[in-house]
């Protein structure tokens, strides 16, 4: 799978081809934090799902405070400690909130983009003491394989246009730049390491580059 994160010009080229996704059911969203409008969207090319929540009017699309996440069974349901995913995903439901406008776009890309099954095989090797890139690529994928392509476009059919991203992931910015998108400001959005995770979020700043302040 190509990663589309390292190869911007291939994805800019790539994101004219893509079959658009369609939003296929919306709802209102009372959540613990505060109430969102729920938009479903369907990419008619994979089956996949994705998922918006969307807090006050976007309006006229400028310094949304956004968040783009890519799903996380074991952190965002489970509360893996192994991850930061989770707590990462209620902290920026929490600022939305607070700020009154913005979107939390959950991408359906587990255990980046290379599927739940395979994660679960990752962990595996995490606890025969890899770290997860390595065990990714012991898999027969790269580090970060996710596909950006239809979040650009439901971030769109929403009517954003610059935002103000919550992410350490300076890879992110590029990867959702683009097609008449922009960000505007980076955002960190840090949790506090564990045991459990201290090893994962320092790979992450060592080998892929997050800016973490916290290991």
């Amino acid at each position: 799978m190509m990663s589309w994160v390292r190869r911007p010009l291939a994805f800019a080229n790539a994101l004219l081809r893509l079959p658009p996704v369609r939003c296929v059911a919306s709802a209102k969203l009372p959540t613990d934090y505060g109430e969102f409008d729920i938009h479903v969207f369907k990419n008619v090319l994979s089956g996949e799902t994705h998922v918006a929540l969307v807090r006050g009017e976007i309006g006229d699309g400028e310094q949304v405070l956004t968040r783009v996440h890519s799903s996380c069974l074991t952190g965002d349901l489970f509360h893996s400690s192994r991850c930061d995913c989770g707590r990462q995903l209620h902290s920026a439901m929490q600022q939305i909130v607070d700020e009154g406008r913005g979107v939390l776009l959950y991408l359906d890309q587990e255990g980046r983009g290379i599927g739940l099954i395979h994660k679960i095989r990752a962990y595996a090797l995490q606890d025969q003491g890899v770290d997860t890139v390595e065990a990714n690529e012991r898999l027969g994928f790269p580090a970060d394989g996710r596909d950006y392509r239809a979040g650009l476009q439901i971030l769109r059919r929403l009517g954003v246009k610059t935002m103000r991203l919550l992410s350490n992931n300076p890879s992110k910015l590029l990867a959702v730049t683009g097609a008449g998108l922009s960000v505007s400001e980076r955002l960190p959005i840090e949790i506090q390491p564990t045991a459990s995770s201290e090893r994962y979020l320092r790979t992450k700043k060592e080998k892929m580059g997050h800016l973490l302040s916290s290991v």
